[in-house]
This record gives C-alpha cells, sequence and structure tokens, in this order.
C-alpha cells in the first residue's frame, strides 16, 4: 500500500496534523471503520516512509540482502496493520508521533541485522587523498548487487531523497564563513553526496541518530525513546557524528581550492 506524498511544508506542520490524527484513529477504530481508517493513516506516513527507505537503502547498499527482497512498502503494509492492531497501546495523542516511529524500528529490526561498522574507513579518515575519496565515491554508486545505480533507476519505494547540507555539520557561529565558502566551492550535489558517504560507512547506531536529528527534525529526548538509548549516549552519537563528516571535508577538499 503507497503512501501519498507529503503536502506538509514543515515538519512541525507534519507533526502537528499526525497527532491531532489521533482521536479521529480510536474513533474510526471503534466504529470498525477500516477503510476510513487506513486513508487518514495514508496522509500521515509519507515522512515516516522516508525513515524506512533510508534503512533499507543502507542495508541494501551493504549488501545485506538484494534490493528485491524487502520495499519500503512492504514495512509500510505491515505497519498499517500494526497501528490498527496496537494503537490502543497509546495512552495520549501527544505520544503518538514517537510510538510510530517505535513500531517502525521494531519492524525494520525484524529485518535488518544491523551491520558491523567500517572500523578502517574511520581510523584512517585523515589519511585519504582526494583521489581516495573520489574512487569512494565511485564504489559508492554501485549497489549491493554490483550494479551501477542509475538516476533513472532509483525510485521512492527502496531509494530515499536525502537532503543533507553543511548546515546539519557546522553549527557554531563562528564556522559561518567556513559554510559559506564550502557551499559556494562544492554546491549542494556535491555536500548531499559526501555526507551521504560519510553516513554509509558510519556505525548504525550514529547514522540513524544523525538522520532522525537532521532529516525528521526529532529532538535528543525523542530519539533517545525510540533507540532506547540515554539521552548523554545520543548526544555523543551525534557530536561524533558531526566531527567525523567535519574531519572527512576538511581533509577532502581545500576551501582555497
Amino acid at each position: 500500500m503507497k503512501t501519498s506524498i507529503s503536502y506538509f511544508e514543515t515538519k512541525t506542520e507534519f507533526r502537528l496534523f499526525v497527532t491531532k490524527s489521533f482521536s479521529s484513529l480510536v474513533k474510526l477504530k471503534k466504529e470498525e471503520k477500516q477503510i476510513d481508517f487506513n486513508q487518514l493513516v495514508l496522509r500521515i506516513l509519507p515522512e515516516i516512509r522516508k525513515y524506512v527507505n533510508q534503512r533499507l537503502n543502507t542495508a541494501i547498499k551493504k549488501g545485506h540482502f538484494s534490493k528485491k527482497k524487502y520495499k519500503a512498502d512492504d514495512i509500510i503494509d505491515q505497519l498499517f496493520i500494526t497501528i490498527y492492531d496496537t494503537i490502543d497501546e497509546v495512552e495520549n495523542e501527544g505520544d503518538f508521533y514517537l510510538w510510530l516511529y517505535k513500531k517502525t524500528n521494531d519492524l525494520l529490526e525484524d529485518v535488518i541485522v544491523e551491520e558491523e561498522f567500517n572500523e578502517l574507513f574511520f581510523k584512517n579518515i585523515d589519511d585519504y587523498s582526494k583521489p581516495d575519496w573520489d574512487e569512494m565515491q565511485e564504489e559508492f554508486s554501485i549497489d549491493g548487487e554490483g550494479d551501477l545505480l542509475l538516476l533513472e533507476e532509483i525510485d521512492d519505494v527502496t531509494y530515499s531523497d536525502n537532503e543533507y547540507s553543511l548546515d546539519h555539520v557546522f553549527v557554531e557561529d563562528d564556522e559561518k564563513d567556513l559554510v559559506d565558502k564550502l557551499d559556494t566551492q562544492l554546491g549542494e550535489d556535491k555536500v548531499n553526496a559526501h555526507i551521504e558517504l560519510v553516513l554509509h560507512n558510519m556505525p548504525a547506531a550514529m547514522r540513524i541518530v544523525f538522520y532522525l536529528f537532521t532529516n525528521q527534525k526529532l529532538k535528543i529526548e525523542e530519539i533517545a525513546e525510540i533507540q532506547k538509548k540515554s539521552i548523554p549516549e545520543i548526544e555523543k552519537l551525534l557530536s561524533d557524528a558531526k566531527k567525523a563528516i567535519q574531519r572527512s571535508l576538511f581533509n577532502r577538499y581545500s576551501v582555497s581550492d
């Protein structure tokens, strides 16, 4: 069952809609109006679908299973059933949004065994030359089955359209000039491609925290609840992710080039 595209301009607007939909979903279930229930769920899942895409995309590129074995639709279809069967667990509308992510996480963990991260990559991150980075970028464009990923072959079922920027990595006021120079030198596409490459080689926990914080705009406390970790653990994972990306950018690109 495919979800419709999101017409919400901001994550805040979308989250508010999801929260306010809770009481309607509970009412529709009590009235056994499953078709209407499903139609409303269709409107609240697009952003969570992006999270599913991101997790599946990484697993496929790591070669854990073929791109034909699992698709986002498989997880989303199961999520529909899970929401209908267990929405009574949610005590109030304020808990509903995070509850959706927890249920999604549970479904993903049933099909994805998180990989050991590339320790050698992180150990040598300061030693890679620009040609080394370029070679890794080229290899990154190959999927888990050894096929070159062509733009026309990448659909929203398997691959997510992440939009990472330097603002996700450099947050201090005194770094603004550096961000502007890198943005001018590299452009949005190169920045996004490089961040995706580094994230791909990160530990799964670090990568997931960075994605939920940047793309899904979740708070540290909320990510801790979803990932079942302490707040300090999440803060360190996010900080380490940003530092790794910063170092990689400095080592691959020279602002003065």
